[in-house]
């Protein structure tokens, strides 16, 4: 929770905006229309469970119809509020914006405690709230599509698809209606793994140019870099994984609800993975050293500080104390502005949460595309490439022994060279490919204006300019 003297997620979104937009020639106007939520659905429904009539409050916030549908997850957790989806819907907006996923922002959420149900309960408690918000074309495959968030997954979106398809029959696109779903109920190879990946590639741009990471401190690459990550739950988890085991990186804390341990040498993330799903915590870990001030570790010196869970865990209470100069916003809003503006003091450099966690839609967007389109990616180039491959590798071989000079491709570089790209490849490769160019976008503006000193702010202003863009192309 922010801490009393901070703004709340909301006023954090809206200062960002503002100190983003006020650098930025708009027309009379379009600044109140980019920032303003468009409209915001509050439902509160009832389900008869264990003999008795409980009640739930559930929300969907439309931030921004400039392009359509709208994208934004669906949260189950006791704090989600109108004002917490309203932020994260204007987030979403610029989130899309800045990787060019050509959607409207949005966000969902039912204030529950989904540990408190059983996975029969919460189907009857998902079923019920999709039907509310299907009915009035809050869950459509060309209006409003949601993925998971914070409490919900793969099930639960199978379980939205599925109440959609009953409500509309004739719906060849219904899939389409959300993204995050189960490969066998169409989703996409990738997805549950996608914002952490995305996390990885957005720190692999940031080493990939010198010049930005010298501003923190830092050079070389990946490997060996100390990281702390609070927070390892379907982010956390994965961008820990992939950077220790891809990247050589050190995951020398992870800290939890519960507490955090501590190894200087590095901690094996799936062991530790494994012992908070067996127990629920992290408490009572036989790996590392266990501290039950899990929070304070934030101040621990390390080289990067991976946010993972929850908004405002970093404060003005303190922001001060922590010693990492490069923290990655993997969770949304877990830095408050007044915070932001102490760590830029610093000399901190912040990736933002707008860019740094948007692994998550860009790859909604392509099992979007992928439901829309009703074919699997690479199911129809893929062998092509395999033939073409293997015409080459033979060819080349046949020279060199023509030519007799004793060489000759490598087994292990022809099997790798005739594998052809299927879905799992085309997916990493589509989500690189964007990370590094909405990285370049945003780096450019904060290298070339000198009235732009952190990436935050260039961030909000590639998002406003495309934005205000589109709102100038169509009718309002």
């Amino acid at each position: 929770m922010a801490h009393g003297k901070d703004p709340s997620f909301l006023e954090s979104v809206e200062y960002s905006f503002n100190r983003a937009a006020n650098l930025v020639d708009l027309p009379p106007g379009m600044k109140e229309q980019i920032r303003e939520c468009n409209s915001t659905y509050i439902v509160r429904f009832g389900v008869r469970l264990r003999g008795r009539v409980h009640t739930f409050t559930g929300y969907r916030a439309v931030h921004s119809e400039h392009m359509e549908p709208v994208k934004g997850g669906i949260r189950y957790d006791t704090r989600v509020n109108r004002n917490e989806v309203e932020a994260l819907a204007a987030l979403m907006t610029y989130k899309c914006a800045l990787v060019e996923a050509p959607y409207g922002g949005s966000k969902g959420g039912l204030c529950i405690n989904p540990r408190e149900y059983t996975a029969e309960e919460i189907e009857t408690i998902t079923r019920r709230f999709a039907y509310e918000l299907i009915k009035r074309d809050l869950i459509n495959p060309s209006q409003n599509v949601p993925a998971p968030d914070m409490g919900t997954g793969q099930r639960e979106m199978a379980w939205i698809a599925d109440q959609y398809m009953r409500m509309n029959t004739t719906d060849i696109n219904s899939r389409a209606c959300v993204t995050g779903k189960p490969l066998n109920a169409g989703g996409i190879a990738g997805r549950v793994e996608a914002t952490g990946r995305g996390v990885q590639y957005a720190l692999r741009e940031f080493f990939r140019h010198p010049e930005d990471a010298s501003k923190s401190g830092l050079s070389g690459s990946l490997a060996g870099k100390r990281v702390i990550v609070q927070g390892l739950g379907n982010v956390g988890y994965h961008a820990a994984l992939f950077l220790s085991e891809e990247d050589d990186a050190k995951i020398t804390c992870i800290i939890e609800w519960d507490g955090a341990i501590i190894d200087e040498h590095g901690l094996n993330v799936d062991e530790v993975s494994h012992h908070i799903r067996s127990t629920g915590g992290i408490k009572g870990c036989p790996y590392g050293t266990y501290v039950s001030d899990g929070l304070s570790m934030l101040e621990m010196d390390c080289d990067i500080l991976i946010p993972a869970a929850i908004e405002a865990v970093i404060t003005s209470e303190n922001a001060d104390r922590i010693k990492a100069p490069l923290i990655v916003e993997a969770a949304n809003g877990p830095i408050t502005a007044p915070a932001d503006r102490i760590l830029q003091r610093k000399g901190v450099i912040v990736i933002p949460d707008m860019y740094a966690n948007a692994g998550g839609v860009t790859v909604s967007y392509f099992e979007w595309v992928k439901n829309l389109s009703h074919i699997r990616f690479g199911r129809m180039q893929r062998r092509q490439e395999e033939a073409r491959s293997t015409l080459l590798a033979n060819e080349l071989n046949s020279l060199f022994k023509k030519a007799n000079i004793g060489v000759e491709l490598s087994d292990s570089f022809v099997d790798r060279y005739l594998q052809g790209a299927g879905e799992l490849e085309l997916v990493r490769s589509g989500l690189d490919d964007t990370m590094r160019l909405a990285y370049q976008s945003m780096a450019d503006v904060w290298r070339r204006r000198e009235d732009v000193d952190d990436l935050r702010t260039a961030a909000y202003l590639v998002a406003i300019e495309r934005i205000a863009l589109s709102y100038q192309s169509i009718a309002l």
